[in-house]
Parts: C-alpha cells; structure tokens; sequence
C-alpha cells in the first residue's frame, strides 16, 4: 500500500505524515483534533488519494446513533406493505438499509472510513461503536446473519473538541492533534492554492490575518478555510495590497471582512477598538 505524504494541494506538517501511516500499519483509526478549519475532513480526502483506495464519508450530526452506521430496519415500511399485501413483504431484508460501516465492511476492495466530528454526537455514540471498530464486524439481529469486513478499512475519526471521548475509546486510536499552521506552512499552503497569487498582496493578507487571530477577545477566530475564502475574494476583486496596511489592523475592520469574521459579536468587537483607538487619536 502507498505511503501518505504531503500533495500539491494539501500541505501535512511532517508529524500529521508519521500519524497517518502509523496509524496505517498498526491498522487503527486515526483520531485528529484540531480547531474547525484546519483540515480535518480534507485530510481524510487526501490519503484516499494518496493511498489509492475509494473513501466512505460518515457526517456525524447530533441526533446520530450509532445503529445507523450498522443499519437501520424499516418496520413501519414492512407493516404498512403487509397491509396492502404486498410480495416484498416476505423477505425481511428488503427493509433494511445498510449503514456506513456496512458498505465500509461490504467493499471487495479495502476502502477508507471517514467518521466525520464524532464529538457532535451523543456521549455514548463512540463507545457505542467500539466492538464494531475492534472487531470489525457486527450481527443483524432481523435477518441472523454477521457482516464481517472483508478488508479491514481505514478509518479517520474528526472531532473539534466539544466534548471528552470516552477513555476506552481513545485507548483504541491512534491520535494526532493538528495545530494551527504557523505562518511559513501557512504560506507552503497558499502557494499551493493560489499558484498566481502575488507575493506582496500574499504578505499582507497574513500580516491582518494572524493580527486578527491575536485579538484575544474573538469568539470565533478564522481559521484557514476562513483565510483561503478571503484571499479568492481579494483576487477577484483585484484588491491592492495597500488597502490592507495599516498601523494596527487589530483596531480596523480589513475589507470584506465578512469572509474571516462570522458572528456579529466579533464584528462588534473590532467596531469598539476602532472607536476606541480613534478617541485615543
């Protein structure tokens, strides 16, 4: 199996290449934390790529349990068509939809299963799918029958750190934190995206960037999703560098400012610094 390494349009510091493919030979999931924005889900796009296997996408919302991962049985299907004497009706597995895991385990090729923000869900949901993760394969209690994976998957799981996963279930990951990108992989990352992005206009969209991520005060801190939005804006805008220097961006709002700040908090708060710092002028 290929090895995961950095690509043209995904930049992986060297520590994210040496989880990955830990992770890889130990065949364990991949836990990664990081704040939103940083890659997460991208992440699991690319050692798709990368190792040449197709990829299983499972986004976690708050009402999700982990039974639909497995599968979900229809019975309100199944009686109303018994009612209406309907032939489908006698076999029982033409009401039950397969999940995620089931389609991961189903594959003739080994596949890659992306457990997106597993932290959105309920408490019990990552402990919950533990014996399914170790063992990998589950019972159908409906029909008897055990789905067994015929390729044990490789299997990514995001969390933004909204709540503590169960000690048992981190025994069980591999586990890698992504930091925040400091300013030379930040550049390695826009170069990689913006081929024909001007150098100084590159220079001073990090420059109000990372002033704005020190302002202790933001709610929300923009991340590099935030950053890249921004900076196709300014492109298409033909913005000079010029309309971005100045003395203290901390107490200025940068032009269109609405693709780095996203609740009116924030907004509010750089509002206040300007006036502020005006006053003090």
């Amino acid at each position: 199996m290929n090895r995961f390494r950095s690509t043209e349009k995904y930049v992986a510091t060297r520590e994210l290449e040496v989880a990955v493919n830990a992770a890889v030979a130990l065949q364990r999931p991949l836990l990664v934390k990081g704040e939103p924005g940083t890659g997460k889900t991208v992440l699991a796009q690319e050692i798709a790529k990368a190792l040449g296997l197709p990829l299983i996408e499972w986004h976690i919302k708050s009402t999700t349990k982990a039974q639909q991962g497995l599968y979900e049985y229809d019975a309100v299907s199944r009686l109303r068509d018994g009612q209406l004497g309907e032939e489908r009706v006698r076999d029982i597995r033409n009401y039950i939809k397969p999940g995620k895991l089931w389609d991961a385990f189903a594959s003739d090729t080994p596949v890659v299963l992306l457990i997106d923000e597993i932290d959105k869900a309920d408490i019990e949901f990552p402990n919950d799918l533990l014996l399914e993760l170790d063992r990998m394969q589950f019972h159908v209690y409906e029909t008897g029958e055990t789905v067994a994976a015929k390729h044990r998957p490789v299997v990514i799981i995001t969390s933004n750190n909204e709540k503590e996963l169960p000690d048992a279930f981190l025994r069980r990951c591999f586990f890698h934190f992504i930091r925040f990108p400091d300013r030379e992989t930040m550049e390695r990352i826009l170069e990689a995206h913006f081929p024909a992005l001007r150098q100084e206009l590159a220079r001073e969209a990090l420059n109000v960037f990372f002033q704005i991520r020190e302002v202790g005060e933001l709610k929300k801190k923009p991340a590099t999703s935030e950053l890249l939005d921004w900076l196709k804006l300014l492109m298409i805008e033909d913005m000079p560098p010029e309309a971005l220097r100045t003395q203290d961006m901390k107490v200025a709002l940068p032009p269109l400012y609405g693709a780095l700040l996203k609740n009116e908090q924030d907004v509010h708060l750089f509002e206040r610094l300007a006036f502020l710092s005006r006053r003090r002028g």
